[in-house]
């Protein structure tokens, strides 16, 4: 704390005081091992124990104030159970599994090999020359496309390399260069957070901890044994799957490998194969002899049938891509990589681009298109298409779509538009509203009626219009009847996925998957949804949702907010990509090429920290010689420990393995584990999944709290503006207690949290006041009288 003294100064002699009780105190804790947590000789009754448990967090940098704001209720709950007696286990670990660590150690290694050691980048001016250099070269190529953005801009735009984040760390330049070795930082940075927790005065029993992957025999011995538990199960599957995808790391994306885009998932559409009807414009000569088709991604296949027109970006990017050796799709590039890594491009995972063309290009094509009552129907430009969603071609049903009921009903109206963009009038007016489903709300017309009771004046009304989208797909969805083609008379539910089928099957429509939001990797590139040939946990599974439903019926969650997001996620996870090529890990036990990827080496591991000090001896890296050995702890050492399997063939003492058992079913279920709110639609409902496949119901977890982010000083803490704070800086600023006062105080429940530097500032003030005042206090008890009560105010305070 900062408190102004008599000359205007600032004094430090408060938290000081504080610092140094602090100090004092955890060196008393840790002597007199006094979180050392030891099971009973009896299996507990209700209320006697508590075991709570904390997300291990990433070991590539230091922790911060957002790892103590969670980390405070757990910690604040156990003190709470601790002081009414209870027998209290709260041990902590390190997560180092998964491709971060790697990225960056590959990062790094690259700035040394291109720039030296310590590195000499180059300056924004060499930047430039460079650029100008690569578009000369460059403009020889003209189906490259080209960003109107600045390269040299773009290079030098704020990313900073991963040497300067490093030296971030207040690490030296020699100490980076070893960083190299992804290793290096499994040794590094978890002793780093071990030691700020310790000065947190979180009351861990730390004989527990471990951290993560191969470097630990024992947690690597672990994993091995529950995935084969799993796929013996058949819990695990390989199969062809859709999935986010890093270009740049050659392998899925999972939530904790995204810089950005976290939960996002695979939106699936139908692209409708619209073909260009031949004799081709001169721009597409280039393409004649092979079937060309302009591609246009829909959620909405069941309302082909009312197709007038199709549109394009007058001013939008496209290109015309070999698929295969015949069809040629035109669309735009994004979609196109897309497609390149979903078995659709003629070169696997390399867009091959034929032609570039703009959208101006593709106004007036004749079409022919799947299910259209229209035999031939044209290309039309609409002014609101988004080039970063779906494939830049869009189908025009205006039926059944507000934004092309006005976009038609503008260029139909207005000549000027026409004429702006050579529109002819026979491409545009011949062609009416074709009536596909009937709404009893709206009629067969629902766009329109729609658009009129809204009072849309344009296409460029996007508000309204979003509101109008909304009511017609609704109610189109659930209470349409399809008026057209072979399933007229049903309901739109049940025809949707038949006529999709239809299409699929006769070659006029292919399936297409984009992320549903643009998703960045932490290696910096931007990811694409990949059809890969993947190992799977089968979550979603009928009968195992039912099972993990029934765990979270029973489960306290604290907050009917957290419960809706559990069952949330429940109600859509399905199958998980559990497996990796790249980063670190455990093998996979049958298949080692891969790894297990970073949310599926975590799902059973409170299990582990029941034995983990019997196991690594206190080491949390399983180095030190304890009385096992890791090859020792077979599977079926495992299934005897924590699924009550028979007594195994082992050279591990009968004692020691019953020891180690009995020490699992004392503390185990564990009764509270706490979470950031994001960790509910991944790591926690797949912390549910697997202990509902692997463990009885007795063991179930039984309760999971989760809270919102923390904000500094009401603003949001990050690194880039400054507005951040680790735990270290935040201790030696304001101490633990003082600290925890306002961490107390930063808020509850699922909403993001305020710690507010006043309030800790405050709490140093309060407490040294506190300490003051029991000096003073007991300063004077020498001269009090001693002896048996005289006098009635002795006898009444008494």
């Amino acid at each position: 704390m900062s408190t102004n003294t008599e000359g205007g100064g600032r004094s430090y002699a408060r938290r000081d005081l504080l610092l140094k009780i602090q100090s004092e105190i955890q060196n008393y804790w840790e002597e007199n091992k006094i979180f050392e947590a030891e099971p009973g000789v009896k299996p507990p009754e209700p209320g006697e124990k508590f075991f709570g448990n904390f997300p291990y967090p990433y070991m590539n940098g230091l922790l911060h104030l957002g790892h103590a704001f969670t980390l405070s209720k757990l910690e604040f709950g156990a003190a709470y159970h601790r002081l009414r007696g209870c027998n209290v286990l709260l041990p902590f670990a390190f997560h180092c599994t998964g491709m971060p660590i790697k990225a960056s150690a590959d990062k790094l290694k690259r700035e040394i090999e291109q720039h030296g050691n310590p590195p000499v980048f180059p300056s924004l001016e060499e930047l430039t020359i460079e650029v100008e250099e690569s578009d000369n070269v460059s403009a020889a190529t003209p189906d490259k496309f080209k960003s109107k953005r600045s390269k040299a801009a773009a290079k030098s735009s704020g990313d900073k390399s991963q040497w300067e984040i490093m030296r971030s760390f207040g690490l030296s330049d020699e100490e980076i260069a070893k960083f190299q070795d992804p290793y290096h930082w499994l040794k590094h940075f978890p002793p780093l957070a071990k030691e700020d927790l310790k000065a947190f005065g979180l009351g861990c029993d730390w004989r527990r901890s471990f951290i993560t992957t191969d470097m630990n025999p024992f947690y690597d011995s672990f994993v091995r044994w529950q995935m084969n538990k799993l796929k013996n199960m058949g819990k695990i599957v390989k199969d062809m799957r859709y999935t986010i995808y890093s270009p740049l790391d050659g392998q899925p994306c999972a939530d904790h490998d995204r810089a950005s885009g976290e939960g996002v998932q695979p939106q699936e559409y139908v692209l409708i194969k619209m073909e260009v009807i031949p004799p081709f414009p001169a721009k597409l000569k280039a393409l004649e002899g092979r079937k060309v088709f302009l591609a246009a991604a829909t959620l909405r296949p069941e309302t082909m049938y009312g197709q007038t027109n199709c549109w394009v970006l007058p001013d939008g990017n496209y290109g015309a891509f070999e698929i295969n050796d015949t069809d040629v799709f035109i669309l735009t590039e994004r979609a196109a990589l897309n497609l390149a890594y979903q078995k659709l491009s003629k070169v696997p995972e390399k867009p091959s681009c034929l032609l570039k063309l703009s959208g101006h290009d593709l106004i007036g094509l004749p079409l022919s298109s799947p299910l259209a009552f229209n035999e031939v129907i044209y290309s039309l430009p609409m002014l609101t298409i988004l080039t970063d969603k779906g494939t830049g071609i869009v189908t025009s049903v205006p039926s059944d779509s507000p934004d092309d009921y006005m976009a038609l009903k503008d260029l139909v109206s207005k000549p000027a538009l026409r004429e702006k963009y050579g529109v002819k009038d026979e491409w545009v007016l011949p062609y009416e509203v074709v009536p596909i489903i009937n709404i009893p709300e709206f009629g067969d017309k629902s766009a329109e009626k729609v658009c009129m009771d809204l009072k849309i004046k344009s296409q460029n009304d996007k508000e309204k219009l979003a509101e109008a989208k909304r009511l017609t797909y609704l109610k189109g969805f659930t209470d349409g009847t399809m008026l057209v083609g072979e399933f007229q008379g049903r309901k739109v539910q049940e025809a949707k996925p038949l006529i999709k089928n239809k299409l699929l099957e006769a070659g006029m429509a292919v399936l297409y998957s984009e992320p549903e939001k643009k998703v960045m990797s932490r290696s910096g590139d931007e990811c694409v949804v990949a059809l890969t040939d993947q190992w799977y946990i089968t979550y979603g599974e009928a009968e195992w949702k039912e099972k993990a439903m029934e765990c979270l019926e029973k489960m306290n969650t604290f907050s009917t907010e957290t419960r809706n997001g559990f069952e949330h996620t429940l109600s859509w996870l399905n199958q998980w990509a559990c497996s990796r090529s790249f980063g670190l890990g455990t093998r996979i036990p049958w298949d080692e090429q891969f790894l297990v990827e970073s949310l599926s080496d975590s799902t059973l591991y409170m299990a582990y920290y029941t034995i983990a000090h019997v196991l690594q001896n206190g080491d949390m890296y399983g180095s030190n010689a304890s009385s096992v050995r890791p090859e020792q702890m077979t599977d079926e050492v495992w299934d005897y420990i924590f699924c009550d399997g028979p007594v195994p063939k082992s050279e591990i003492s009968p004692a020691l393995l019953s020891k180690m058992k009995k020490e699992f079913e004392y503390w185990y279920p564990f009764d509270l584990r706490v979470s950031g709110k994001d960790l509910i639609q991944n790591h926690l409902t797949f912390c549910i999944y697997n202990h509902t496949a692997l463990l009885p119901k007795h063991l179930w977890p039984r309760g999971f709290r989760c809270n919102g982010h923390l904000m500094l000083n009401s603003e949001k803490m990050s690194k880039s503006t400054g507005n951040f704070r680790t735990l270290r800086q935040a201790i030696e600023e304001f101490s633990s207690d003082a600290t925890r006062f306002s961490l107390a105080d930063a808020g509850d429940g699922m909403d993001d949290a305020n710690f507010v530097f006043e309030t800790a500032n405050a709490a140093i003030l309060r407490l040294t006041k506190e300490i003051a005042w029991m000096e003073e206090v007991l300063s004077v008890e020498s001269s009090l009288r001693a002896g048996p009560p005289l006098t009635y105010a002795d006898r009444f305070l008494q």
